[in-house]
């Protein structure tokens, strides 16, 4: 995997929320540097508390 798409923001498809690598989650404590596809499934959007699965790749 790229170094780009290690740093690549993900969006969730419900509300919008932005995961951010380089910024973490902090809610969830994630710490920064650690690349979506990294994260366990069973983490969730710390806004409306969707699943991974409803996130996409954001793009440009």
């Amino acid at each position: 995997m790229s170094e780009d798409k290690k740093e690549q923001p993900w969006v969730c498809g419900r509300c919008g929320y932005i995961y951010d690598p380089k910024k973490g989650d902090k809610k969830g404590k994630i710490t920064p540097g650690i690349p979506f596809e990294e994260l366990a499934e069973e983490w969730v959007c710390p806004l409306c508390g969707a699943s991974k699965k409803i996130f996409k790749p954001m793009l440009g």
